[in-house]
């Protein structure tokens, strides 16, 4: 399997579900309260812009845009942020 390939099949199946699922989960504690804070307003807003910038690398995939290397820094990333590595990890959570 390319780089590419396993690039698109951890943003199918695993990243892009992980940000729906929490913004699914932030919408839902809205409704719960009546009024979303501003700490949950801006979740959504860092959520909806990662997710598109995420939908343009697929896009970039389909292409074929970005390289193997590319691809591959990519998936390092991802993968350093499910592992907690970084300080913005967007609740990714680890593929089993």
């Amino acid at each position: 399997m390319s780089q590419a390939e396993k690039l698109e099949e951890l943003l199918t199946k695993v990243v892009i579900p992980d940000i729906d699922e929490r913004l699914d989960e932030i919408f839902a504690e809205i409704a719960d309260s009546k009024e979303a804070s501003e700490d949950a307003k801006e979740e959504i807003e860092e959520l909806r812009e990662f997710k598109a910038d995420l939908q343009d690398v697929l896009l970039d995939l389909e292409n074929g845009d970005i390289d193997e290397d590319e691809c591959k820094e990519l998936i390092d990333d991802i993968l350093a942020a499910q592992e907690g590595d970084d300080e913005d990890d967007f609740g990714f959570s680890k593929e089993e």
